[in-house]
């Protein structure tokens, strides 16, 4: 033994590293590894490939946003900028009709919808309107979509949320009369 405790090698083997023993089917070689590996990289990439925007229903990159969309999107924010919920469970159901058409890679703004369609006081419409503001510029964004003509996008600094609207001044949706400018266009 050495000073440290450790084994010393035999003389004759010092310069020799020792190997390890492979175990009786301890592997594939490594081109089969690597075969294998690269089926499945190859799987994988067909699989999201499948499944990536880009049928029939998604829009082209530069097109515009859908107005099946835009339309009903833009009386929600004009009704809760006004401090009503009116006409919001209704497009919004007719948004979730809209994204479910688009397949899924609207998915998040279909489920948004869904939601802003079920809320019954104006708090919660605003809350679920981020969302939905949050799902069409991201999926905007990730397409490459404009806004139709008209439409901007703004952003509300004190929610941290952005939303769509027609002209020139701002109308936040979310706080409505009380802070109706607050906010900055894109």
């Amino acid at each position: 033994m050495s000073a440290c405790g450790q084994r010393e090698a035999p003389e004759g083997n010092a310069a020799q590293p020792r190997r390890r023993a492979r175990a009786s089917g301890g592997g594939a070689p490594r081109a089969v590894k690597n075969v294998i590996q690269l089926s499945a990289t190859l799987l994988f990439l067909v699989t999201v490939a499948g499944c990536a925007p880009g049928t029939s229903n998604t829009p082209q990159a530069g097109a515009s946003m859908s107005q099946a969309i835009i339309e009903p999107y833009l009386k929600i924010q004009t009704a809760l900028a006004s401090d009503s919920i009116d006409e919001v469970k209704a497009n919004a159901g007719n948004i979730a009709t809209a994204a479910t058409a688009l397949g899924a890679p609207a998915v998040r703004i279909d489920m948004a919808a869904v939601q802003l369609a079920s809320v019954g006081d104006l708090a919660a419409a605003r809350e679920k309107f981020g969302a939905l503001s949050d799902a069409i510029v991201t999926y905007m964004d990730g397409l490459h979509l404009t806004p139709p003509e008209g439409v901007r996008v703004a952003y509300c600094p004190m929610v941290k949320k952005p939303w769509l609207q027609e002209g020139s001044t701002l109308a936040n949706p979310y706080y409505g009369s009380s802070m109706l400018t607050c906010g900055s266009f894109r």
